[in-house]
């Protein structure tokens, strides 16, 4: 498939349907749709008074924290890798 080619992939997060279309496989956009759902599944059971729109706000920035903590230690096993090859 070209990486142009859009695909539509329904999935369910939280109870609700959505069709996701990006030009991602499927199987990559029902693996980010599962992450989320659980992610927000164990929210709720930490937070059972939060409204769904609060959940899906915590539920984000869990998710944008995870990345940034990742993105710092791809630099740093970046400059490290660079520091071995001098």
């Amino acid at each position: 498939m070209s990486g142009n080619q859009k695909i539509r992939t329904p999935v369910t997060i939280y109870g609700q349907h959505y069709i996701i279309t990006g030009t991602e496989t499927s199987a990559h956009v029902k693996k980010v749709a599962r992450l989320v759902d659980e992610k927000m599944y164990e929210i709720r059971s930490a937070n059972p008074n939060l409204d769904t729109s609060k959940l899906a706000v915590l539920t984000a920035v869990n998710a944008v924290h995870d990345y940034i903590k990742l993105h710092e230690r791809f630099e740093h096993l970046e400059k490290e890798l660079e520091r071995l090859k001098e």
